[in-house]
């Protein structure tokens, strides 16, 4: 599960996901309150076969089996029994150490998607990817990378790369020549530039972005006949440069170079020679595909319902949305997040296809790239493998393994998206055995949220937040097996009841507030494209009565500019939120196509 809400203040330029992890964390705790689930073990389960577990756990869980069955697991029903098995195998097999924490474009996530490609085939699906197959890909923007043909020599001899210097992400690819003295700033050679004096002046100056400060420099001696900058710091002060990665601000005309200090300590200390230097920066972007996964239930009905959950987790924690702190490098294997959800969605495609509901088709995908921001979910929406218009309503799960044996919370979202949903729960009797709570908003922490963008119904289940969520003990052995049957019971029970109901009503609903935390008072009101690899924060959606909607801005405007701090990502524009209080006016630039426009803000 992606987080949506800024819990920690970003610092330098962070990257992307744990900007989304930040979001996220405050959300679940708002919205949802802290839920911790008992574990309980269960047998091994029978579907699907595949390779024999590796890594923690499963042992331990074979070993407790005799004494570990909860007295309510033993009153379930046959069919129930199985389903609980199932679960167990599944969660513990896609939740295992060799698929290194399915981070989206790995090898881990190819083999969780070979794995559920086998439990679709044998329930008997149909292929619904793209071309006719089981996968539908896309691409994930994964930043920009130094090349290894960077060089940097001065009369002739090669400086070490990172060592002795490294270029800016928003360097220029180019190669360049010249006979600079450090001292000299003179047309039509490279520039150095002392960050000293600017450290110094603004130490302690909460509104400074030593970013956008080189960018404009940059900008400024290129039109004064620089053909190069080369940035270094004699101050005592620490800059914090560095190459970042995730930078998505637009290359700019020339190369910029970082000296670090003892690469100008050691090829320039006489700073009044003249040096022959030859510079030659190559940066090239980084992309890795996800896959969404995609299997129907065709029952040649004129209305279909999608059930969808990510599969995708962490990984090694790689794209800094991981709340684990320790020293050691650690699998986050996300058991509950959501090996369970997609647990779950397996075993509602088999009751599903061995029912009698066939008044519907039933889609079912399994997400990449939710934890990036809802990619996988949002390519979907975007490039649908059926019609959206026949689509009645999307189901969501999302960490449903984790119900509290005592307090059995459940939270269900979306519930404001149709009225039909207000009067299923009052009357489904299932719901009974849960303490249910209920948030009305289309939007939110997970994939349902790009389906209520499509104007389609939707229901989010997730049974709590808790201490493992994105850390390395996510794991198997803390699953709530019984929990997470009757909470597929009860959605299975929700499809049933709507069985012989018309096409669902769709309703607009409140937007969650993706920014405003203690660091951040005050929010524009936006739904950021997570997606977007631009440079600027494209607007994914509107909120009613925030800053925004009164400045006149629309769903896919871009904003590049707030008041005087430029907008080059997520990490940028939220550093820029942080700049102004309530009551604070100010003006917003953004692109609307390919006009650009600015208007008024007051927070």
């Amino acid at each position: 599960m992606v987080m949506l809400s800024a819990k920690t203040a970003p610092g330098g330029n962070a990257c992307l996901s744990r900007l989304c992890a930040n979001q996220k964390l405050k959300f679940l705790s708002a919205f949802f309150g802290i839920a911790f689930a008992a574990p309980t073990f269960v047998s091994k389960a029978i579907f699907p076969k595949f390779p024999t577990m590796t890594g923690r756990s499963y042992a331990l869980t074979l070993a407790l089996t005799s004494i570990c069955f909860s007295a309510f697991t033993q009153k379930l029903k046959k069919a129930d029994r199985l389903t609980l098995a199932n679960l167990q195998s599944e969660i513990q097999w896609l939740a295992d150490d060799k698929l290194e924490g399915r981070r989206t474009g790995t090898p881990g996530e190819k083999m969780a998607a070979d794995y559920i490609i086998a439990a679709f085939q044998k329930i008997n699906l149909q292929p619904k990817g793209e071309n006719s197959g089981w996968t539908q890909p896309f691409d994930v923007y994964d930043g920009r990378k130094i090349d290894s043909n960077t060089s940097f020599k001065v009369n002739g001899k090669e400086l070490s790369l990172q060592k002795d210097f490294f270029p800016l992400a928003f360097s220029a690819s180019k190669k360049v020549n010249g006979s600079p003295a450090v001292a000299l700033q003179e047309s039509g050679d490279p520039w150095f530039v002392d960050l000293k004096d600017v450290l110094e002046a603004n130490q302690g100056n909460p509104h400074f972005s030593l970013e956008d400060d080189l960018m404009s420099r940059v900008k400024n001696y290129r039109k004064k006949g620089a053909t190069a900058i080369l940035f270094y710091n004699s101050s005592k002060l620490e800059d914090n440069i560095a190459f970042q990665p995730k930078d998505k601000a637009a290359p700019l005309e020339i190369p910029v170079i970082y000296l670090t200090r003892d690469g100008k300590r050691k090829w320039f200390r006489d700073e009044a020679a003249s040096q022959d230097i030859s510079i030659s920066v190559s940066l090239s972007e980084v992309h890795r595909t996800g896959n969404n996964l995609i299997g129907l239930i065709d029952n040649k009905a004129n209305r279909t319902i999608i059930i969808g959950a990510h599969y995708d987790h962490l990984g090694y924690g790689e794209d800094g949305s991981s709340l684990y702190r320790g020293p050691e490098k650690m699998i986050h294997n996300g058991a509950d997040d959501n090996a369970s959800g997609t647990a779950a969605m397996i075993e509602l495609a088999r009751i599903l296809k061995q029912s009698k509901l066939k008044k519907s088709n039933y889609l079912f995908i399994a997400f990449s790239g939710e934890e990036l921001g809802l990619f996988g979910s949002k390519y979907f929406t975007e490039h649908p493998t059926i019609d959206l218009a026949g689509v009645d309503y999307m189901v969501n799960m999302d960490m449903v393994g984790r119900l509290n044996d005592s307090t059995h919370a459940l939270t269900i979202g979306g519930y404001g998206t149709s009225p039909e949903w207000g009067i299923l729960f009052s009357d489904l009797k299932d719901s009974k055995y849960f303490n249910l709570k209920f948030d009305s908003s289309g939007t939110g922490p997970s994939d349902y949220t790009s389906f209520y963008r499509k104007d389609i119904p939707v229901l989010f289940f997730f049974t709590g937040i808790h201490s493992d969520y994105h850390k390395p003990s996510d794991d198997a052995d803390k699953i709530n097996y019984t929990g997470e049957v009757m909470v597929i019971k009860l959605i299975y029970n929700v499809i049933e009841d709507l069985n012989d109901k018309g096409k669902l009503a769709f309703t607009k609903t409140r937007e969650t507030q993706s920014m405003g935390t203690a660091r951040f008072s005050v929010t524009l009101g936006i739904m950021p494209d997570y997606t977007f690899n631009g440079t600027g924060v494209r607007v994914d959606g509107i909120s009613e009565g925030r800053p925004a909607q009164k400045a006149g801005l629309k769903a896919g405007d871009i904003i590049v500019k707030l008041g005087d701090y430029s907008i080059s990502s997520l990490d940028t524009y939220m550093q820029a939120l942080s700049k102004f209080k309530k009551g604070d006016k100010t003006t917003v630039d953004y692109k609307r196509g390919n006009d650009a426009a600015q208007a008024q803000v007051e927070f």
